[in-house]
């Protein structure tokens, strides 16, 4: 019995969060509760072991976000396959110009500058919370937000920040 209501109060406190981070990085409101939910699943069947570390909140978002990059590199496929096949007889209007403009440009850095980004411009956390969230010093939060606006930078000249909302 303390086990479930251990688990019920970690996610009580960290579901909403950890599925929030997990939107900004995938970009889809859908798919990150799907992928919230699965790595939760994970967690309860490892309960035991994953209570124990020192961040569980940490590990499940690392699990979320490798399901997410399973997920693109499931849609690369798709993709693939509908270059060689052409397009579905129906489609609809597609995101806006300068959200694919953004996307394609978070998808040019490395994931850990990624999902810095992510966490301090989207999710309005502090360097400090980043770096407790993810074992790192700050420094190293730093550093990745610092590096990551360099290369964003040039991607992203021709796209204004009011039309990326």
């Amino acid at each position: 019995m303390g086990q479930t209501a251990d688990f019920d109060a970690f996610y009580a406190s960290t579901a909403r969060r950890v599925m929030l981070q997990v939107y900004a990085v995938c970009g889809d409101l859908g798919d990150a509760q799907d992928l919230t939910q699965e790595a939760y699943a994970r967690a309860w069947q490892r309960w035991p072991e994953v209570s124990g570390y020192d961040s569980p909140e940490h590990w499940v978002r690392r699990v979320a976000w490798n399901l997410a990059a399973n997920r693109w590199r499931g849609l690369r496929r798709w993709l693939a396959a509908q270059t060689r096949f052409g397009p579905p007889p129906e489609t609809t209007a597609g995101p806006t110009p300068e959200r694919v403009a953004l996307l394609a440009a978070l998808r040019r850095i490395p994931e850990a500058q990624r999902q810095t980004v992510a966490m301090h411009y989207l999710m309005d956390m502090s360097v400090e919370e980043i770096a407790s969230s993810d074992g790192v010093p700050a420094g190293t939060v730093k550093a990745r937000l610092s590096r990551a606006r360099a290369a964003l930078a040039p991607l992203l000249t021709d796209v204004e920040v009011s039309d990326v909302a």
